[in-house]
């Protein structure tokens, strides 16, 4: 019976899956295609043709676009990569992973935007660096003309990229490494004359890719269809493929939807040939490796190398900090003239302007991260309480449902789903902006609870069950308190995904949903830095503070506990 009962949830779990996740992503795929071939019957284009490819390559500057988007992309992705694993070399052993997830927090909680627009801050010709290195070590005493924001290679946003993707593939690297005996390997390895530095080149590297290849394809996929980051970091004449086709979409000309309908399509090939080439790349460095150790090389070089990652570390994550710091900094500032390296003068007034209208777009914000990261926690639950009830294991076509989101490009199905929520009726409202969020929220949460979920020691439940406790009342008063960490972690990764979503806000919502990212791209284009970062800070603050709470209440619960146990004791 517990098992028929665990099997129809499973079911039930995977159909609202499958109807309200897959199926949206599909359906905008469709959409998106059908226009990219000619066919809009909403502006009168009913006749399939390849007009709209031409019009597409005709476009000024698609071509540097697509190369654009394919040098910061990769390039991101690949330094990354490695700047990851290098770190994970030489910051293993010395610190917990614990540890080293509390001191990364701040960079994993700050959405993209937030943390563009502080680099911005940091990095720009009038930029804080700038400001405490001048006139003393620079000369300056006005802005240099200098174009280190927007340039035409791209390497402003390449950085911005690295800011947020170092934390996360060093993050998903030092997980995995707990599952291997790593100390073992290299004590054995320098037992045979290796360097330290060699075995994890040469032998913990090697196992270690295969489980983060997926989050480092996911990395990739985002890299090359980012927007926000792209608009406030990225080169604007001409602009990655990505704002390009977001601005065409968003023109006023509605005879440009067909062409920006080809370069979605386009940006989903891009994609998939990029991951393609990247596989292509796995296999030539995996036979390079495996003819240099036939050959007896010891790799003494790696030692180097990975102190060097471990220096590019410390220099990254201090220019995180001060992209977040000079956020703040700005939000509170009234005069701060170059080259002043502090402001001249200080002031609320950017918080307390009522035109500012950060007050509307935090409350929507708060109302579409609440709402979704609810419903999202709630079917992941529901999703693992169902394998549990039934004894089945991981399905692994079931879960690539979950992963389908991230893959796929986000510009190359949401102008498709939005016309499937215009003709649903849904279009424009808060109910679809919860929807199109949920597509990607949810595959965070379900991700980070699953493995917390399913290492639970199941001797647990069944001695709850012994007892006479039912399905339902063992998942709320067993599995739920023990793993409320994990919940509430999944939570915050939740809410922090919600908070960052733009593109999904932009399209689905039609303009009428303003939430804190969509404003603060747009104020970044040109308005007042100081309402700029007003709302920058917010946005970062408010994923910060869900992962405070999500570390600290539980071990303020569980104090609780272990207080009133001695006392009755």
């Amino acid at each position: 019976m517990k098992t028929t009962e665990g099997r129809a949830l499973r079911l039930l779990v995977l159909g609202v899956v499958a109807a309200g996740l897959a199926l949206p992503i599909m359906a905008g795929l469709w959409e998106t295609g059908r226009a990219a071939f000619g066919i809009l019957p909403a502006i009168g284009a009913e006749q399939p043709a390849l007009v709209s490819w031409r019009q597409f390559m005709d476009l000024p500057g698609v071509r540097t676009s697509i190369a654009l988007t394919l040098w910061t992309g990769i390039a991101s992705t690949a330094l990354s990569l490695a700047l990851a694993l290098g770190i994970a070399g030489a910051i293993h052993g010395c610190m917990r992973a614990g540890r080293v997830a509390q001191v990364l927090t701040p960079f994993l909680a700050a959405p993209h935007a937030a943390m563009a627009i502080g680099t911005a801050f940091l990095i720009a010709p009038s930029g804080w660096i700038a400001r405490i290195l001048s006139p003393w070590a620079t000369g300056w005493t006005l802005p240099p003309d200098l174009a280190t924001v927007q340039d035409r290679l791209g390497v402003a946003l390449i950085l911005g990229l690295m800011l947020k993707e170092v934390p996360f593939l060093l993050l998903v690297t030092l997980s995995a490494l707990t599952q291997l005996p790593v100390r073992d390997q290299i004590a054995a390895g320098r037992a045979m004359g290796y360097a330290p530095g060699a075995v994890w080149a040469r032998v913990i590297a090697p196992q270690v890719y295969p489980m983060i290849r997926l989050p480092v394809f996911v990395t990739l996929s985002f890299a090359l269809s980012v927007v926000d980051m792209a608009l406030i970091l990225g080169p604007t004449t001409p602009p990655t493929l990505a704002v390009a086709m977001t601005r065409w979409f968003l023109s006023a000309d509605s005879g440009l939807i067909l062409p920006a309908s080809a370069a979605a399509m386009a940006l989903a090939a891009l994609a998939a040939g990029s991951v393609a080439l990247w596989i292509g790349a796995e296999r030539v460095v995996a036979r390079v490796g495996s003819a240099r150790l036939r050959r007896g090389h010891r790799g003494l070089c790696a030692s180097p190398a990975i102190r060097l990652a471990g220096l590019g570390g410390i220099v990254l994550l201090a220019l995180g900090a001060g992209a977040l710091l000079s956020l703040a900094l700005w939000s509170v500032a009234w005069r701060w003239s170059f080259p002043r390296a502090l402001p001249d003068s200080w002031s609320l007034a950017a918080w307390t302007r009522p035109g500012t209208g950060w007050q509307t777009a935090l409350e929507q914000t708060l109302i579409l991260a609440v709402s979704t990261t609810a419903l999202s926690l709630a079917l992941a639950i529901a999703w693992l309480e169902g394998e549990d009830r039934a004894g089945m294991r991981r399905a692994r076509w079931a879960e690539a449902l979950i992963y389908l989101p991230l893959l796929v490009p986000q510009a190359a199905f949401l102008f498709g789903l939005s016309v499937v929520f215009l003709r649903a009726g849904l279009s424009g409202g808060m109910i679809a902006v919860i929807w199109g969020q949920m597509l990607f929220v949810f595959p965070y949460v379900m991700l980070s609870l699953s493995d917390p979920w399913r290492a639970l020691d199941r001797r647990m439940d069944r001695a709850a069950a012994a007892l006479g406790a039912g399905p339902w009342r063992r998942l709320v008063a067993v599995k739920l308190p023990i793993l409320l960490r994990p919940v509430l972690t999944a939570a915050a990764i939740g809410f922090a995904v919600s908070v960052a979503q733009y593109l999904p806000t932009l399209f689905l919502g039609a303009g009428r949903v303003s939430t804190l990212t969509t404003e603060a791209v747009t104020l970044a284009s040109g308005s007042d830095r100081r309402v700029t970062a007003v709302h920058a800070t917010l946005q970062s603050a408010l994923p910060l503070t869900a992962y405070l709470t999500a570390i600290g209440l539980p071990a303020i619960l569980h104090r609780r506990r272990r207080g009133l146990s001695g006392f009755f004791a």
